[in-house]
Parts: structure tokens; sequence; C-alpha cells
């Protein structure tokens, strides 16, 4: 009976604690971004100005999609950078040429909201994007027309809590940024004043 109990609490998925408090990008929106939005855009309401809302992380598991334990690694790396489980992604449909069945998983995505979606941001425009070799900024055209920003990362090894000695493949992923911004120009100001580095 004892070895069942044991098994169940092995087979439990890992939870990561969440952080405490605001944060420093929450405190740096509510103090001085909420304010220049809302005299630059002359909203009559707070309810009214642009906010994060979610960062959803996804990266390709394409060319270790049959070898469990790459995907472990990928797995862990990912929760590493985000503080978050990720979940996988499912193939919805099967096809030959790639070698697809469906059900299979192909992918891992992250969606960060409240303070690790903060202090996921935070880390990515204070500390990941300016390792980036030869950086020169961001691209600001990267918007989808509804407040939206996405951005490609080519490599995990910009973020703090990978090592290079660990890596078993370098790795990109996508990072999308979510905001209530009704249009792209509200959303490129929101993320230019919450640190953003856009090319000039």
């Amino acid at each position: 009976m004892a070895d069942k109990k044991t098994a169940k609490k092995q087979a439990a998925p890992e939870k990561v604690a969440a952080p405490v408090g605001p944060g420093r990008v929450k405190e740096l929106y509510d103090k001085e971004v909420m304010p220049y939005l809302m005299k630059k855009f002359n909203y009559s309401s707070v309810m009214q100005c642009p906010k994060l809302e979610k960062i959803v992380i996804n990266t390709g598991l394409g060319d270790i999609k049959d070898n469990q334990k790459s995907m472990q690694t990928v797995e862990k790396e990912l929760m590493q950078i985000t503080g978050q489980k990720p979940i996988y992604r499912k193939a919805t449909k099967s096809v030959a040429n790639f070698k697809l069945r469906e059900g299979m998983n192909v992918g891992l995505k992250v969606t960060l909201r409240g303070r690790r979606m903060y202090d996921f941001y935070d880390k990515l425009v204070s500390i990941a994007l300016p390792r980036v070799r030869d950086f020169r900024g961001v691209s600001d055209k990267s918007f989808d027309g509804r407040g939206n920003y996405a951005l490609g990362l080519k490599e995990q090894l910009i973020f703090p809590e990978i090592t290079y000695d660990q890596v078993e493949k370098i790795r990109g992923m996508d990072v999308v940024i979510v905001t209530t911004a009704q249009t792209d120009e509200e959303a490129r100001e929101l993320l230019k004043a919450l640190g953003m580095p856009f090319k000039k």
C-alpha cells in the first residue's frame, strides 16, 4: 500500500512556487507608464489604458519528437526560463511526408499571467535581449494589427538560467506578448514605455 502512495507522489506534476509581490515592471506600469499613456492618448478612464494581458512562449520539437529524453530536456529548460511548467502541443492531423501522426507531441507552450508574466518581461528586456550578439534592438513592425507583439528568439542561451555546458542543442522560441491595446500604436507605446528596446 505504501508503495502505491509513493508512486502517486512521484507521478504528481512538478509545481513551481509563484513569486510574491507586484514586481518591478508592474510598479513601473502603475506609477509611470499608466499616467503617461493616459495623457498621450487622452483616455477618460484608467480602464481604457492598455496593459499586458499575457505572454505566450512556444518552442517546436520537430527534430526530437521521437526522443523522450531530449523532449524532457527542452521542457526543463523552458521551465527554468519561465518559472512555470510547460504543456505539450500535439499534432491535430497526420502528415506522412513529415512522419507526423495525429496526437504526437510537436511543441511546448507556456502561458504566463500576473507576476510571472511581469517578471519574464523584465528579464527579457533587461537581461536576455541585450545578451543577443550584435544586438541593435527589436523590430517595431511585428505587431498583428490588434495590439499584440510577436518576437522570435534564436537561442535559449540568452537567458541567465541556461548554461552553455548543459545545453543539448541550440533551440529557438517564439514569444507573443498579448496586450489589451486596441491599436498597434497604443501597444507600441506601452511596450516602449515598459523598456522594450525597439530599433531607432
